[in-house]
């Protein structure tokens, strides 16, 4: 509580700081190597890419470029944006990025968002603010694309090792907002960028306070020591005050995201399909959801978002069935005497993911499966049991693009180093079907291509899809200007004003 009340004395002092809370600490703020949310979210208000979403995610629009055109199925052209500083006053121009393309595709790294380049043939700086996109064949998401962020030439190009270079946590971006200070497992400081090109931010300075424990966020978003939170369903139902929605906005909307538990499917134990089907036949989503949302989210039944092109509504959900998971059980070599065993990892940065643990262990429990728990940090999860896949399962989250990439997730090529087929998936059929598709630009052709992926994958359970959950956002009312959208609340923040705190 004293710890509590310090935060609440100290920050307030400052009315034009935006107090915000991050579960972990980032990574590296480097957009082409932030792959964890943290650091992803920060470096969204330190660089641009050359394009991006409107407020709606229905259409791309410029950003770092002005205009843009295909002057025929595989050539893109940029025009880029002639006011564009880097946060050191040196001008962005198309040298910019030239070089951030040849670092994303060079050996020198390793970057999951490589893969969105594989069909990039030439990357060209015709002059200092036009730049020339070659394709080796027509790609669907040639545009979204280049919503990567763009890095500095001038500060980058004698860097040996991009990987373990000091820019990323000291970096130098295009964006609304500059690092002021990164203190880990404390704060991260952000300071309005002056010389912004679509005009200096409004609130001068964005504060990320590392907070891994999510009760003591909460308890911050109680008092006002933060101005902005997401809140659990539990919280919302239970443990608020009317005094708590008479001082914050709540803003609810189906998340652009879903929870699985993911299989190693490099493991023996999980090659089997029949015991992928028992384990998913032995879980009720349905339940899961109930107890965990209390109705403030949705069963997920594939890997691509609803009200998207590439939802498959005939796709459902499997009903628990205990006694054919037993059975299915049973015929892979597993009984009362020799139980199937696995564990469950996952992170504590969430506070429902661990409950969601208990949940499925009790419920595979009833069909004979014996589940052990491991809840890590945020950090050491990721460093130690995701990406060096030393795990039997993980239960885990994405967060999706309106327009999906299956490449990225389920093609056989992206189990690599740095890659997000984090569970080793390998269908020959799929990876067929999504080279065939990444050449497809008629948006009606691929939706068909993308729902027969989805249909299939769901069929092979190399994941057990669990939820979407509903993101409940609380905005502190002194926080004017805020505009919900289908994106979200964050596409005008530059225009976001604090009234001062008297």
């Amino acid at each position: 509580m004293r710890f509590l009340l310090v935060f609440l004395m100290y920050f307030n002092l400052y009315a034009s700081t935006l107090h915000l809370a991050t579960s972990a600490n980032p990574s590296r703020l480097n957009p082409l190597l932030a792959t964890d949310s943290s650091s992803a979210e920060i470096a969204g208000f330190l660089f641009n890419g050359l394009v991006k979403y409107d407020k709606d995610s229905s259409l791309v629009i410029g950003d770092l470029a002005t205009a843009f055109k295909f002057e025929n199925e595989t050539t893109l052209l940029f025009t880029l944006k002639e006011n564009v500083l880097w946060h050191d006053g040196e001008k962005f121009t198309s040298k910019d990025v030239v070089f951030t393309y040849e670092t994303l595709i060079s050996p020198k790294i390793a970057s999951p968002y490589s893969s969105n380049f594989r069909f990039v043939q030439s990357v060209e700086a015709v002059d200092m603010y036009h730049v020339k996109v070659t394709y080796k064949e027509p790609y669907f998401k040639a545009l979204e694309t280049w919503m990567m962020g763009i890095l500095p030439e001038h500060i980058l190009k004698n860097e040996a090792n991009l990987m373990n270079a000091s820019f990323n946590t000291n970096p130098i971006g295009t964006g609304a907002y500059k690092l002021k200070q990164l203190e880990h497992s404390k704060n991260i400081i952000l300071s309005a960028n002056d010389d912004y090109f679509e005009g200096r931010p409004k609130i001068d300075e964005i504060s990320f306070h590392v907070i891994a424990d999510p009760m003591t966020r909460f308890l911050m978003l109680k008092s006002k020591s933060l101005d902005i939170g997401s809140i659990e369903p539990m919280q919302f139902e239970r443990q608020l005050s009317e005094a708590f929605f008479q001082k914050f906005n709540i803003y609810e909307e189906i998340s652009h995201s879903y929870t699985y538990l993911g299989f190693n499917l490099r493991l023996e134990k999980f090659k089997n399909p029949k015991v992928r089907e028992a384990l998913s036949l032995a879980i009720n989503r349905e339940e899961l959801v109930e107890i965990l949302f209390f109705k403030h989210a949705k069963v997920c039944t594939g890997p691509f978002l609803p009200a998207t092109q590439a939802f498959n509504p005939d796709v459902k959900a499997p009903t628990q069935n205990i006694q054919e998971a037993k059975r299915l059980l049973k015929e892979a070599g597993y009984d009362e005497k020799k139980p199937f065993t696995f564990e469950i990892a996952t992170s504590n940065s969430s506070p429902i993911r661990p409950y969601a643990a208990e949940i499925l262990q009790h419920q595979l429990k009833q069909a004979g499966v014996v589940v052990t728990l491991k809840v890590m940090e945020w950090q050491a999860f990721l460093n130690m049991v995701v990406f060096p896949h030393q795990f039997d399962t993980v239960l885990l989250g994405w967060g999706l693009s309106p327009t999906p990439d299956p490449y990225m997730f389920w093609h056989s090529d992206s189990d690599k180093k740095g890659g997000f087929n984090l569970t080793g998936y390998k269908n020959p059929i799929i990876n067929k079907m999504i080279e065939e598709s990444q050449s497809i630009v008629d948006r009606e052709k691929i939706s068909g291509m993308w729902k027969e992926m989805f249909k299939i994958i769901v069929e092979e359970n190399p994941y057990l899809f669990l939820y979407i959950p509903n993101s409940i956002t609380t905005v502190n009312k002194n926080i004017k200007n805020v505009e919900p959208s289908l994106s979200g609340i964050w596409h005008n923040y530059i225009q976001w004003e604090k009234e001062e705190i008297q």
